[in-house]
């Protein structure tokens, strides 16, 4: 029997395998069978080109659990003494103190650094023995132990069969790893497409009301997984069924990519474009990452650009090693060219579905445009590709080309100043009458409703050669789109105030929401009254939900415009009723006003030209008393305006239904609207 110690240059080996690697101590069953499978296919190799004669037989790797052991089998090249030595007993652990401090909270790291797949194994046993019979004729087969010390022994042993068994001896912290269902589930999360079959216990059937054993091996694994298949021998059933394997739970996929490439890296792969809902994160982390059919991790960020982690699906290359760090990925240029292809393939398909089958990609448009959209936004190259592809659908239902709808509106919607005006709807219920006023006009209105068409907006007004978007509800018709410069026919400037005064008496008070109100000759045939909102400023506050930074946004009040219409009998009829009802309590009043204007522009006038410290306090004083004044006559004319208001239904029932029309007539208010109409139409 021979003693010695493992060749390290650190006796602390094994404590750091214990804690530093312990938040991923699950890896190791990963390590072990993968480690089994790789002896078995250089068996298989051997025998293919003649260097092993012997009988290859069955080559499953077999997983079994003991009392308090598990054990990991197979019947690949196995190990001699010699072998063992070498590449068990010698760890290559150079500078290792430094590099354990720098990477201590990234077990892959460590174990990709100093190939410690192995040692993993001590993460989890107090005690491991290897015990191998190396393929070569008259091996002897050999047991290695080792108690989580430097120290080891190996002897000669009995074994029938080549191969290596490796036996965990498990540690009283880690029980967890010897309840069946726990390992079950981990050999199902890394072990499910290994190209060895992978056994774990024998099936089970039921038989007499209980599950019984079988006498067949329990594989866990499919060893020739679709994406190792030709696309050709594949039938889109194949796919689908293959989707439902991997997400049992999501909607059919939309359509899918089977990647196959061996130069200038290897990768092959099935990437699928699922049913995306709105919430983007939720369908993140969907993209299986695999090593030679070894899972690796289902966080593929630096791998895929961002926006294609929405995909779903499975990646497998050689060229990204099994163990890596996530800032190891973000610099290895193999990574870049997977991702560059992976994007270039993505796009490439969407482009042949859009021009093959147009009507099949627009049916599907609803559900691809996040995907793409989140593109655009986050990738520039993207952008460039998608361009040609990407869809504009409008409020009747058509779907466009950013070239084919510029050409469509391009003689109707452009404004006095060369601008192509893009028209949009964010809800086709709710700004159904704003929408049919702009049909009216001949104009045509988009529906963007889409998670994150805000952002795009903002962004194509800066890919888009002089044009600009605006919400159709953003104001009246004629300011959205402005043909030419309109001749003055405001009101007088008293008709106005007072309009202004009689109905901003009778808003309600909405939190968050601030009202001004305006008077504009919209004709005759327009609606009385309508609610505006700023695009500069909603657009502001919409943005703030999805991007970080702009919440200041969000806090602020809801700015909307209530705009008269000067020119509607029922805008006309109020300011007739408002002069019968109002004249003799507002004139004295407003003698006053304009005798205290009077007197304060003569002091102003006095006082042009001086310096402040030339003005005489009294002086200064007497302007602020008329200012004062001057501020209560003006609160005494609008109390006046707002206890006719208060009697005058229709001015209520106007605002009421401009409210109505927006969705913000609720509770009591709408409660009262219902009534009032109903006294109207007795």
């Amino acid at each position: 029997m021979q003693k010695g110690n493992i060749g390290v240059t650190t006796e602390n080996i094994f404590p750091v395998i214990k804690k530093f690697l312990y938040s991923d101590h699950e890896i190791f069953l990963r390590e072990l069978v993968s480690n089994a499978v790789d002896a078995t296919q250089k068996l298989k190799t051997l025998s293919s080109i003649g260097e092993f004669k012997g009988e290859v037989g069955d080559l499953t790797v077999h997983v079994s659990l003991g009392k308090d052991t598990i054990t990991v089998s197979d019947r690949g090249i196995g190990l001699t003494a010699e072998e063992i030595d070498k590449y068990i007993n010698q760890i290559a652990f150079s500078g290792a103190n430094d590099f354990l401090e720098k990477y201590k909270n990234d077990a892959n790291a460590i174990i990709g650094h100093f190939g410690l797949g192995f040692y993993s194994a001590f993460m989890v046993a107090k005690k491991v023995e290897i015990i191998t019979k190396s393929y070569r004729d008259g091996a002897q087969a050999v047991k290695w132990t080792c108690d989580g010390s430097p120290e080891f022994t190996i002897e000669d042993t009995g074994k029938a069969e080549r191969g290596t068994d490796i036996v965990l001896y498990i540690d009283d912290d880690c029980k967890e790893f010897l309840e069946e269902a726990r390992i079950s589930s981990l050999l199902k999360k890394y072990c499910s497409f290994l190209p060895i079959p992978v056994a774990f216990g024998k099936k089970k059937e039921w038989k007499d009301g209980k599950q019984v054993e079988t006498d067949e091996d329990n594989v866990i694994n499919d060893s020739t997984p679709l994406w190792t298949q030709k696309p050709s021998e594949l039938k889109d059933e194949d796919y689908k069924k293959f989707y439902r394997d991997l997400y049992p739970m999501s909607d059919e996929p939309l359509f899918w990519i089977h990647l196959n490439v061996d130069y200038p890296f290897h990768l092959t792969g099935i990437l699928y474009f699922p049913k995306v809902k709105s919430n983007i994160e939720l369908n993140k982390n969907k993209i299986q990452l695999y090593c030679n059919q070894v899972y690796v991790t289902d966080s593929v960020e630096g791998i895929v650009p961002d926006f294609l982690t929405l995909l779903h699906g499975v990646l497998d290359s050689p060229d990204i090693p099994l163990n890596v760090s996530r800032s190891y990925l973000q610099s290895d240029s193999n990574v870049k060219k997977i991702s560059t292809y992976i994007t270039k393939k993505v796009s490439d398909r969407l482009q042949s579905i859009f021009k093959n089958d147009r009507k099949q990609f627009e049916e599907k448009w609803n559900d691809l445009n996040i995907f793409i959209n989140y593109g655009m936004l986050t990738q520039e190259d993207f952008y460039d590709r998608a361009k040609d592809f990407s869809l504009f659908n409008d409020t009747d239902g058509k779907y466009y080309t950013f070239e084919e709808y510029k050409t469509l509106i391009k003689d109707n919607q452009t404004d006095k100043d060369g601008n192509l005006i893009y028209l949009y709807a964010n809800n086709k219920d709710e700004q159904y009458s704003y929408i049919e006023t702009a049909t009216n006009k001949g104009y045509n209105v988009l529906l963007m409703d889409g998670h994150l068409d805000i952002a795009l907006v903002s962004m194509l007004e800066q890919k888009f050669e002089k044009a600009r978007f605006t919400r159709v509800d953003g104001d009246i018709i004629d300011h959205l789109i402005v043909k030419e410069d309109k001749k003055n026919e405001a009101l007088e400037a008293d008709k106005q105030e007072a309009l202004s005064s009689i109905f901003k008496s009778q808003l309600p008070k909405i939190d968050k929401a601030e009202f001004n109100v305006t008077t504009q000759a919209l004709g005759e045939n327009a609606t009385p009254v309508m609610i505006t909102q700023s695009e500069y400023m909603r657009r502001m506050k919409e943005m703030a939900n999805i991007q970080a930074g702009m919440s200041f946004y969000g806090e602020m009040p809801d700015m909307f415009n209530i705009v008269l219409n000067s020119e509607h009998k029922l805008v006309k009829g109020i300011l007739v009723d408002k002069d019968k009802e109002c004249a003799a309590a507002v004139a004295p009043v407003q003698a006053e006003m304009d005798e205290v204007n009077k007197q304060r522009n003569e002091l102003k006038k006095k006082q042009e030209g001086k310096k402040d410290e030339e003005i005489p306090t009294a002086e200064k004083d007497q302007v602020n008393e008329l200012d004062k004044k001057w501020e209560t006559l003006k609160t005494q004319k609008e109390g006046i305006y707002a206890d006719y208001a208060a009697k005058n239904k229709v001015v209520r029932q106007l605002i009421d239904l401009a409210l109505l029309q927006n969705g913000m007539l609720k509770g009591e208010a709408l409660n009262n609207f219902v009534k009032r109409s109903l006294e109207l139409i007795k």
